[in-house]
């Protein structure tokens, strides 16, 4: 493979200069004028002594503005190290410091312009540059000033090795100690841009919606890269917002719809969801957290979209494994798929053996999407990886005979309750069938007879009322009696990760500290 990401754009802008490429909620942007504001960018980087290897931080929200910078990083060889928007000092400042970023590009509501001050002037700090987008700041150089210096100057690609050469740095939510920053390739996120469009069977007419963050894996790969790989066109939301999300469908005649169970579980339980005219929709990818039987069944009934479920992690470049449009109900609400071309996946034990047909372990993948490494982190990058390459995700799942993944959930998730395996995930997939339930989260709490035991947390729906006698009837037929939760907590919401994971372990926290004196 000799294309690089800078490559895709180029190749779109080519092949469809006039055609519609985003639609970001306030700018409509062609392939022509994403190309020339790109190359603009690099050009004001590159006289600004940016060159190969250097790296910049991203904090921006889903934005045109951010696209291009994407691609101008991607021309001058500059590794892009996209940042959450929501992140707080701490979390940046460890980020800089572990990248040893150059530049910076945040938005008009970043807080930290005084704090990052510091850092400018500091003869410590890497950092050289803050670029504030969308802003009036004075002080700062803005992405309008570089688009003047660059105007009309053209930067030449860097030399890159597609299957060598590092694109971005993805920093992983850092669930257990420190974030890990993931090394992608150029040929990685274009091996699962590309595969992911077509097994979406995407094409040039296709209108994708993006409502996840483009600072995220599923939002920047089978998103952003998907898009320009077939030269379709990408609508961004800013902001999730079901009605907005909705209206979006009906507008831009949206035909590929990506998102997490929440956002489809949001928009199908919408008070004015029957009034949109959701006609054009056609396929989507449903990923990044557990995906409840009777919410895939319902966007393929009331949403009319044959939604395909996928699995991946930001170390994969995301999507390894795929549903496919020859499957049926049953394996696409119960099964994450097969792993895709390209990949070769195995179900080990805890000594990194082969486990049989069925048998729970941990998930190991190998393939063209798996990172060369965690950045400046070689004793993790030795960790992760086993001696014939496979990459261990920290996943518990199975196999079946005919090659489908079921996922059973993290391996750091599993509750051990007086000896007994619970897998939070096979409960909550019975509760989201539930008339009354809109999300919930299994966890462990300490116990000191048992060990553990599980407690369901549950938000329910707007109007719907349920307690904890209720939930025990409804759940005791359906599972073990070891597996009906201990403990029922009904809440108003619960805390998730930009890209609509639940925090467990944050949840974990707050419902220990909620119901301390009631533990044993």
């Amino acid at each position: 493979m000799t294309v690089t990401v800078f490559g895709l754009l180029e190749r779109a802008s080519q092949n469809y200069p006039d055609k519609e490429a985003i639609f970001d909620g306030a700018n409509r942007i062609t392939y022509k004028r994403l190309m020339e504001e790109t190359q603009s960018i690099a050009a004001a980087l590159s006289q600004k002594g940016y060159q190969k290897g250097d790296r910049v931080i991203v904090s921006l929200p889903n934005w045109y503005e951010a696209v291009a910078i994407y691609f101008a990083l991607a021309q001058l060889g500059v590794i892009l190290i996209p940042c959450n928007t929501r992140y707080s000092k701490e979390e940046l400042v460890y980020i800089l410091e572990n990248s040893g970023a150059k530049g910076m590009f945040v938005g008009k509501d970043f807080q930290y312009f005084e704090d990052f001050k510091n850092y400018l002037q500091s003869s410590d700090s890497s950092l050289e540059d803050i670029f504030a987008v969308r802003s009036e700041m004075s002080e700062f150089s803005g992405y309008r000033d570089l688009l003047e210096k660059g105007k009309g100057i053209s930067a030449s690609p860097a030399p890159i090795d597609p299957a060598d050469d590092v694109f971005t740095i993805l920093y992983t939510s850092g669930t257990t100690g420190k974030p890990k920053g993931a090394m992608l390739t150029h040929e990685n996120v274009i091996y699962s841009a590309e595969l992911s469009a077509d097994m979406l069977k995407c094409t040039k007419d296709d209108v994708y919606l993006i409502p996840v963050p483009i600072f995220h894996v599923f939002g920047l790969v089978p998103g952003i890269l998907s898009v320009v790989s077939k030269g379709s066109k990408m609508v961004f939301l800013e902001e999730y917002k079901a009605i907005e999300a909705l209206k979006r469908i009906e507008s831009e005649k949206v035909t590929v719809h990506h998102g997490v169970p929440t956002m489809f579980i949001l928009e199908l339980n919408h008070p004015d969801f029957q009034k949109f005219d959701l006609s054009s929709l056609r396929t989507g990818i449903i990923a990044a957290a557990p995906c409840p039987e009777e919410i895939v069944r319902r966007i393929r009934t009331e949403m009319g979209c044959d939604i395909q479920v996928s699995y991946g992690l930001t170390e994969t470049s995301a999507p390894v494994t795929f549903t496919s449009f020859d499957d049926d109900d049953y394996l696409k609400s119960t099964t994450v798929g097969k792993f895709l071309p390209g990949y070769e996946g195995k179900i080990v034990d805890v000594q990194r053996q082969k486990v049989g047909i069925g048998e729970i372990g941990e998930i190991a993948v190998k393939g063209k999407g798996v990172m060369k490494g965690y950045y400046k982190m070689p004793e993790y990058t030795q960790a992760a990886f086993d001696e014939e390459g496979y990459f261990y995700t920290g996943d518990s799942g199975t196999m079946d005979e005919h090659g489908y993944i079921r996922i059973v959930g993290r391996k750091k998730e599993l509750i051990i309750r007086g000896g007994y395996n619970i897998y939070p995930r096979e409960i909550e997939e019975h509760f989201y069938k539930h008339p009354s339930v809109l999300e919930v989260a299994i966890i462990g709490l300490p116990d000191t007879v048992l060990g553990e035991i599980s407690c369901a947390v549950i938000k329910l729906k707007p109007g719907h009322v349920e307690d904890e006698q209720s939930m025990k009837d409804y759940i005791k037929d359906k599972v073990a009696d070891f597996k009906v939760p201990d403990r029922f907590v009904f809440v108003d919401k619960l805390p998730i990760t930009a890209s609509g994971k639940i925090i467990k372990h944050e949840l974990k926290n707050i419902i220990t500290e909620k119901l301390k004196a009631t533990l044993r």
